[in-house]
């Protein structure tokens, strides 16, 4: 059985109203489907989940405080690699990757590569990065290859790849005081769909793989409808459905981070467990003062929240009752962000 929930509009100024299959910059689920983007590319032999990730760079990346231990795509993925966001993570196209993370103010100087949890966007610009330097491609074409084709999806990073028919249903982001977040197409494409370079320029001739890795801002970017959501979502209750394997599936959903009283940011109890790429809600070995329970069921599921521009959003499955929820809202109070509402405020 399937509901579907639809209420307000997609765009105030044409007062077109809002479709389950419009999209919208989900924002962190991006991070979601860029594990996803990996772990096909792990199932390929094409990367290594505990490969050091300078060995596809071509360049060396290095927590600062520990450089003799490897980075891997396991601590990418699982928010363990020692990154913060002290940084500008939306980087330029002609900024380097690897002169931004000499930066000390990008790490964490206590906490070495696998030791701490703490969420961070700039994760993902080095994930792109590598993604991009073992297939010679750029990172929002391989993740078209990779993701959106086979599972027939019309969705993109930063709209590059996305239909002229997606285009024109764009939903626009509007903050909880009325004001236009992002995304405020009304049928026509942007000027420029990336991040551009530092002088205004956007010339992807001149973009260079395996180096910048944040045009198609692979944090936040990703746009895609709540129907096209809900699919994905579909393919982890199916175990995988010939996408992933079943062992890649466990891979992604075991925990690879259990929060111990010591060993991570929860942000305010927010995080309690994480996989690759996947968080983990309700899970039995956290402590009980790390009450991640936004569903107020205390019931273990898998998937990932975002949360920018005025959007919440959820990807959320339940492996027992074989249930699940993809969502999307807009104009979301400050108040409501902070309190990670989903369903409802008090």
């Amino acid at each position: 059985m399937r509901t579907i929930k639809i209420q307000g509009l997609a765009n105030r100024t044409t007062g077109r109203a809002l479709m389950p299959d419009d999209p919208v910059r989900i924002a962190s689920i991006s991070k979601f489907f860029v594990a996803l983007g990996v772990m096909r590319l792990v199932q390929a032999g094409t990367l290594g989940l505990d490969r050091n990730v300078s060995e596809y760079l071509g360049w060396k990346v290095t927590h600062p405080a520990f450089p003799d231990d490897p980075i891997t795509l396991r601590h990418l993925l699982s928010h363990q690699v020692g990154l913060r966001d002290g940084i500008d993570y939306a980087l330029p196209m002609d900024a380097r990757l690897e002169v931004e993370l000499a930066k000390p103010e990008a790490w964490d100087m206590q906490h070495r590569p696998g030791a701490y949890f703490a969420y961070a966007n700039l994760n993902s610009p080095l994930i792109a990065a590598v993604i991009e330097a073992a297939t010679g491609k750029r990172f929002d074409v391989v993740m078209q290859e990779q993701v959106f084709e086979p599972l027939a999806l019309d969705a993109c990073f930063n709209w590059t790849l996305c239909s002229d028919v997606k285009v024109a249903n764009a939903v626009t982001l509007y903050r909880s005081t009325g004001e236009v977040a992002r995304d405020d197409l009304r049928g026509r494409r942007a000027p420029c769909e990336v991040v551009p370079a530092s002088d205004g320029s956007c010339d992807l001739a001149n973009y260079r793989l395996g180096q910048t890795g944040s045009i198609f801002s692979p944090q936040g970017g990703l746009r895609i409808s709540a129907n096209d959501l809900a699919k994905v979502g579909q393919i982890f209750l199916r175990g995988g459905d010939g996408f992933l394997k079943p062992e890649t599936i466990a891979e992604m959903t075991r925990p690879a981070w259990v929060y111990d009283g010591t060993n991570g940011d929860t942000e305010k109890g927010f995080f309690c467990a994480f996989g690759l790429g996947v968080q983990i809600l309700g899970f039995p070995g956290r402590p009980e003062t790390c009450a991640d329970e936004p569903f107020g069921d205390g019931k273990l599921r898998y998937g990932h929240a975002g949360e920018a521009y005025g959007l919440l959003s959820g990807l959320w499955w339940q492996s027992v009752d074989q249930t699940g929820t993809a969502f999307f809202r807009t104009e979301v109070t400050d108040e409501e962000a902070d309190r990670l509402c989903i369903y409802f405020c008090n």
